[in-house]
């Protein structure tokens, strides 16, 4: 082998990662730029921030009352939006629907815990209530 194979050989390698770079570093930078490199964790359900801490019955006009509790979150400042889900049970029934409210809590800033009330139907005198959260949604206020 002479000095011009391996020169010819040289710029084969040259070449070669040249064209490599051409085709990868377009790809790798889309992956990035598209949100493939390091993420943040995604944000937590709404759902996960609120709870019931309170069912009862109304004694003047037996209708079932939840108090729930709601708490910030990091992202900033909020409201929630709750459906709360009244049934004379903890085991949902599937033959039947469950009465449901929504109550609005609003001002919920970060590290702080704000409440709020959903009435819920006429409750009837024999039956103990459940309440429940059944879905919440958390919209930032700006």
């Amino acid at each position: 082998m002479g000095v011009s194979a391996l020169k010819w050989q040289g710029w084969l390698v040259g070449l070669v990662t040249l064209a490599g770079l051409l085709v990868f570093a377009p790809l790798g930078l889309y992956v990035w730029a598209s949100g493939g490199g390091p993420h943040e964790a995604p944000p937590r359900a709404a759902v996960e921030d609120v709870r019931v801490i309170g069912c009862r019955i109304d004694p003047a006009s037996r209708r079932v009352v939840a108090a729930v509790q709601a708490a910030g979150r990091a992202e900033g400042a909020g409201a929630y939006v709750v459906t709360v889900e009244f049934r004379d049970g903890a085991e949902p029934d599937p033959g039947r629907r469950a009465a449901q409210a929504l109550v609005k809590v609003p001002g919920v800033v970060p590290g702080a815990t704000e409440y709020g009330e959903a009435v819920g139907p006429v409750w009837p005198v024999a039956t103990v209530p459940w309440c429940g959260v059944a879905g919440a949604e958390f919209t930032r206020t700006p």
